[in-house]
């Protein structure tokens, strides 16, 4: 199981390679919910989201030889675009497996940081299976999203900032798809702050991780129809399931529209763009505020990266959401 020394150790190997990124606040936002809330914006971080952290811990714990043979890696946009930048930063080559519907902003960044992109199908096709094939093909190391105790110990290092800059914390909500976040920053969370309550958050329709949890069983799904595309994963990962089904609360689900609203309201009142995904945190705060009232709250903004059209036509209403 993944250690607080383990994400120590990933903090020490991202200094000077990732951002500090700030905790934003709104009394607005604190009145509206009754609590004080701290929000952790990773969409300022290195290719606008948390992913940058455990893309960098996994490549740079690699040796020069396996660096040599290049990385493959399999994502629907951050973790593609994680591992592309930290690839192109230690001069190694990355192919990434990309599904056709990605985002064109995330498929365009992956690219553009040097990146080989394999396009599939995800509602036809196995990414793992297809990866795997590349990693034998080339001898190259394999990256997961999530599945992965190097990636989960470089995504925890946003709570031990977060930790660290706010002090004393009643409760954290992380988003969570296959799990990488949310375990760690659960087990950075629960060391530095024992008595605190971590929860998950995902969108309703793609809800494994809460039903995993609550059933105590990793359970599968078909993959999620739901405009939080970071969030389309079909199965929480064994080894952050871990640590999730130890220490991990509960896993709040959110609607489609509410993550809108959260994303209109960080846009307009916190001048913060966040994508679908990224504003999942935020959105079950809103969605389960009674919960939460009087305490003082963590909430990780996870990533920024939507394109211009796509979020003008969610916060307008334009693209309906049900």
């Amino acid at each position: 199981m993944l250690q607080f020394a383990d994400i120590e150790a990933a903090a020490a190997r991202l200094e000077g390679a990732a951002h500090r990124t700030p905790v934003l606040t709104s009394r607005t936002l604190d009145t509206q919910l009754g609590a004080q809330v701290f929000c952790k914006a990773e969409n300022l971080q290195r290719m606008g989201a948390f992913k940058f952290r455990g893309g960098y811990n996994a490549v740079n714990s690699l040796t020069e030889a396996q660096r040599a043979r290049g990385v493959v890696a399999f994502s629907s946009g951050n973790h593609a675009q994680a591992v592309a930048l930290a690839a192109q930063l230690h001069g190694c080559k990355a192919t990434i497996v990309m599904p056709h519907d990605a985002p064109a902003l995330k498929l365009a960044a992956t690219r553009g940081y040097g990146a080989e992109v394999v396009i599939y199908d995800r509602y036809k096709e196995d990414r793992a299976l297809i990866a795997q094939r590349l990693v034998e093909e080339q001898g190259a190391n394999l990256i997961p999203p999530f599945d992965d105790l190097r990636v989960m110990a470089g995504q925890g290092t946003a709570a031990l900032e977060l930790i660290q800059d706010v002090g004393e914390l009643d409760a954290l909500i992380v988003c969570t798809g296959g799990g990488g976040f949310l375990s760690g920053c659960t087990v950075a969370a629960k060391h530095l702050l024992p008595g605190i309550d971590v929860y998950g958050a995902e969108p309703e329709r793609g809800n494994d991780v809460q039903m995993s949890l609550r059933e105590g069983r990793i359970v599968s799904i078909d993959v999620p129809r739901t405009i939080c595309d970071g969030q389309q994963t079909q199965a929480v990962g064994k080894h952050p399931f871990e640590v999730i089904r130890s220490q991990v609360k509960d896993v709040l689900a959110v609607p489609d529209p509410v993550v809108v609203q959260a994303m209109r309201f960080a846009f307009e009142r916190m001048k913060v763009v966040l994508e679908p995904s990224g504003a999942c945190a935020l959105a079950a705060l809103m969605h389960h505020a009674d919960r939460f009232r009087g305490q003082r709250v963590g909430v990780t903004f996870s990533g920024g990266n939507v394109g211009v059209d796509r979020f003008v036509a969610l916060v307008t209403g334009t693209e309906q959401v049900d």
